[in-house]
C-alpha cells in the first residue's frame, strides 16, 4: 500500500500548495518537470524488465520470447475487450468535466471531485502501479504516478477550488483494493516462480508510458494491460 498512500498524500500536499500560491508556473519550468518525470518512468520500467530477466544466454532468450508473445497476445485480448477505447472514453468525459466547471458556481467543489477522481482513477499507470505494489511491493510507479497528481492537483485546486483534494479517497479506494488483491495472489506467483514474467512485461508497458508523456507516440497502453496475465501462463506453460 506504500505507493497508494504516497499518491494519496501527494494529492492532498498539492491542493494544499496550489492553494497557498496562486501562481501558475512557467512553460519553461512544466517543459523541465516533464523531463524529469520522463526518466523516472525510464529508468523504473527498464529496471523492472531488466531485473527480470537472469540465467544463461538461452534463458534469458526464452524469457524475452514469453515477454513478446505475451504482450501481443495481450494486444490483441484488450482490443478484442476495447480496453484502450473505453479509458479514451472515461478520459474525454473527465476533460468535459473539467472544461464545463465555472469557479463562480457554488458547485464547482463537487464537480471538481468528479472530475479530479476520473483523471486521477483512468488510465493504465493506476492499475499497473497497484498490482505492483500488491504482488511484491514495486511502488515506484505509483510513485512517479503521485508526483503527476499532485502536480496536476497544485493547479486545478486554483480553478476548481478545494474540492479537487477529495479525490484523494477514491484514489486510495480505488488503487488500494486492487493492490491488495494482488497481494493475494503475490505469494502464489512467488512460488511458483512466475513473478520475473510479470514484472518483465510490467517494466515494458512503464517504459512505453514514458513515450506517452513525451508525446513521442500515443501507445495503447490500456489494450496491453492482459499481457499481464498472459505472461505467466505461458511461462507456466514453457516449461
Amino acid at each position: 500500500m506504500t505507493g497508494t498512500i504516497l499518491n494519496g498524500a501527494a494529492i492532498i500536499v498539492g491542493g494544499v500548495v496550489g492553494l497557498t500560491i496562486h501562481k501558475q508556473m512557467s512553460e519553461r519550468r512544466q517543459l523541465t518537470i516533464k523531463l524529469l518525470l520522463t526518466v523516472l518512468v525510464i529508468i523504473v520500467g527498464l529496471r523492472m524488465t531488466w531485473g527480470s530477466l537472469g540465467g544463461g544466454f538461452w534463458s534469458v532468450m526464452k524469457q524475452v520470447s514469453i515477454m513478446i508473445l505475451s504482450m501481443m497476445l495481450g494486444n490483441i485480448i484488450g482490443k478484442l475487450l476495447h480496453i484502450q477505447k473505453g479509458v479514451n472514453w472515461l478520459g474525454q468525459y473527465a476533460a468535459k468535466k473539467l472544461g464545463a466547471v465555472d469557479p463562480s458556481k457554488p458547485n464547482r467543489i463537487s464537480e471538481g471531485f468528479v472530475a479530479a477522481t476520473l483523471l486521477f482513477c483512468v488510465g493504465p499507470m493506476a492499475i499497473l502501479g497497484a498490482l505492483q505494489d500488491g504482488m511484491d511491493g514495486r511502488w515506484q510507479t505509483l510513485g512517479v504516478k503521485a508526483l503527476m497528481d499532485g502536480l496536476a492537483t497544485m493547479a486545478l485546486v486554483s480553478t476548481m477550488g478545494w474540492g479537487v483534494m477529495l479525490a484523494a479517497v477514491p484514489v486510495v479506494a480505488y488503487q488500494g483494493t486492487i493492490t491488495l488483491a494482488a497481494k493475494w495472489i503475490g505469494p502464489w506467483l512467488q512460488q511458483h516462480a512466475l513473478m520475473d514474467s510479470v514484472n518483465a512485461v510490467g517494466g515494458m508497458l512503464v517504459f512505453c508510458l514514458a513515450l506517452i508523456i513525451l508525446e513521442v507516440r500515443k501507445v495503447q497502453v490500456a489494450d496491453y494491460l492482459p499481457s499481464l496475465v498472459i505472461a505467466p501462463l505461458l511461462t507456466w506453460w514453457w516449461r
